[in-house]
């Protein structure tokens, strides 16, 4: 196991200030995923590598293990029990990374950089689903060194989640395809986002019925599988800032990049290039609270297993593509302690 960094954190910070985890990658930070069996937090990187963080319960970090790709690092995630971690990318493969041994291997290949991975744990045992800019979506049975399927989608996957059984892949040109896993090679339901703009994140509803979804512009759409309760379907406008005071037609618009829902109230935060995050009651159709992560746009978040934790990154985004990236760049991640009233469901108006 190669570890990095020394045992760490920052200096005494206030109770109520979020708390800089030491270390932090050198380049984009693309993905972040908390493992469900401990506060390990994994963090993949435009700079090639994946880290794990070990976070103590006064929120201190220590760097536990660090393994690499051949390319930017495009996302990561755990199995079901939390002590394997799982990486894509943009070398065109997922790699497998035991907590236990501190081995890693290849476990998966696409034709093009695997975009998302994702854990998916089903009655008949675990799979990995990869997405790729190939236009596919392989499972994996990770004792074969071939896909156990393949289903090919009608653009390149952005963004991609699964809450069992349902499975839903935002790819290009706005295309959304809703899987039920129970059929996995069966694509259940395609549509077009119910967004203008190029969807930037998909993001499942914990009870596993709808899904929402973020777009370059500043937007975000709350959706649900089945016909019948489409009445509940709405979009709103959010990581926007008006210009001139009381001037809504001149708002600068910012990408949504990443949307994560509470494992345990079901409410639900949003990040943007705006540099801020917010968090939502999608019921209530409320926002809880809005904080400004700092100066810089924020590329990623998760909550922990049990939502005391919420984990956030500030580094560049790629949303003005490569041009954007200039020198000086930040690249922290930053660890909120959740408070009750920012994250527990509102009584609905």
């Amino acid at each position: 196991m190669s570890f990095f960094g020394a045992a760490s954190s920052t200096t005494a910070a206030a109770a109520d200030k979020d708390i800089e985890v030491a270390d932090p990658p050198s380049d984009s930070i693309s993905s972040l995923a908390f493992s469900s069996a401990a506060d390990y937090l994994a963090v993949g990187s435009w700079d090639n590598n994946v880290r794990i963080y070990e976070v103590n319960s006064t929120g201190q970090t220590q760097g536990k293990a660090m393994y690499s790709h051949q390319g930017p690092v495009l996302s990561v995630c755990w199995n079901k029990e939390g002590n394997k971690l799982i990486s894509g990318g943009a070398d065109n493969a997922a790699r497998l990374f035991d907590v236990t041994t501190g081995q890693s291997q290849q476990v998966a290949a696409h034709d093009a950089p695997v975009k998302v991975v994702k854990w998916i744990e089903s009655p008949q045992g675990g799979i990995l689903a990869t997405g790729s800019w190939d236009k596919t979506v392989k499972y994996w049975d990770l004792r074969s060194a071939q896909p156990v399927g393949t289903v090919n989608l009608p653009e390149r996957c952005y963004s991609m989640d699964v809450t069992y059984p349902l499975m839903v892949v935002g790819t290009a040109e706005r295309h959304l395809q809703i899987f039920n896993l129970n059929n996995p090679m069966t694509v259940h339901k395609t549509m077009m986002s119910p967004l203008k703009w190029q969807t930037r994140v998909v993001s499942c509803f914990n009870t596993g019925d709808g899904f929402a979804v973020g777009s370059v512009e500043g937007r975000v759409a709350i959706q649900y599988v089945d016909d019948k309760n489409s009445s509940n379907n709405f979009s709103f406008k959010c990581h926007r800032k008006d210009q001139t005071p009381n001037s809504k037609d001149q708002s600068l618009v910012f990408a949504v990049n990443d949307i994560t829902f509470h494992p345990v109230h079901g409410t639900f935060s949003t990040c943007g290039s705006d540099g801020t995050i917010n968090f939502w009651d999608k019921d209530a159709r409320t926002r809880l609270k809005t904080f400004e992560a700092c100066p810089g746009p924020v590329s990623a978040t998760c909550f922990n297993r049990n939502g005391t934790i919420f984990a956030y990154a500030v580094s560049y985004d790629w949303s003005k593509g490569h041009s954007g990236m200039t020198p000086g760049h930040v690249n922290k991640i930053m660890l909120h302690a959740c408070k009750d009233d920012e994250v527990k469901k509102r009584a609905k108006r």
